[in-house]
């Protein structure tokens, strides 16, 4: 059974949330703040699976919340929920290394969707033949798979889930053109119900943590109306 957090400081939308999810078969459990969702967190015997974030809590933000999860070094999926449907809003939440964003109101058949989505990449990420990959080259540096971090000599950038995977899919077809589509296809999945620009944010993160340890960050290019092209 998958277990997921739910923080949501709206005690109506916390409810329904845990009601919904429950009655799919996940193991729920729920913080009223981002305080309480950090406790959770640390404080679980077992590990979550999926932790759902409000943006806006009292305490502790969803993105402070996902901020303290990233620097601990933890890959559990993030799906934030917030009000706020300005992009900028929704950037923050994937820099910060959430793996996607829900603008309220949503409905019940979308939520559902992009929560099973998020699991299912969660899991295929963390399946021994994932795991046992072999390290690789990338844009001038290393993609270290066990450490999920970007390396170059003495430097390195930590890289989230679909940031490792983006780099995996650009090295596999170096030179080549790669639609959004298609890449939103293999990354996300077939189901996935969120817009490029949530591709675009990933791969502009990815460019920028190449630059950090050293790397080639010109090798990937944007292919305007179309996609990407890593050399």
């Amino acid at each position: 059974m998958k277990r997921i957090l739910v923080a949501e400081d709206d005690a109506d939308i916390r409810e329904t949330l845990k009601d919904l999810l429950s009655g799919e078969g996940y193991a729920v459990e729920t913080a009223a703040d981002g305080v309480a969702a950090v406790a959770a967190w640390k404080g679980s015997q077992e590990p979550f699976d999926l932790v759902v974030l409000d943006v806006m809590m009292p305490g502790k933000s969803g993105y402070d919340v996902c901020r303290e999860m990233r620097a601990a070094g933890s890959r559990v999926a993030v799906l934030m929920l917030s009000a706020k449907s300005e992009e900028i809003d929704k950037v923050v939440g994937l820099e910060l290394g959430a793996d996607d964003y829900v603008t309220k109101p949503f409905g019940v058949r979308e939520l559902l969707a992009r929560v099973s989505a998020a699991l299912r990449r969660a899991e295929l990420s963390s399946s021994p033949k994932a795991d046992a990959a072999a390290d690789f080259g990338f844009c001038g540096a290393t993609a270290s798979v066990r450490r999920y971090r970007l390396e170059r000599g003495d430097r390195y950038a930590p890289l989230t889930e679909i940031e490792m995977k983006l780099a995996r899919l650009f090295a596999a077809h170096p030179g080549e053109v790669l639609a959004r589509d298609r890449m939103l296809n293999e990354v996300w999945g077939v189901n996935y119900l969120g817009t490029t620009r949530t591709l675009d944010q990933h791969v502009a993160n990815l460019r920028r943590k190449v630059g950090e340890v050293g790397g080639d960050a010109s090798a990937i290019r944007t292919i305007h109306g179309v996609g990407y092209s890593c050399a």
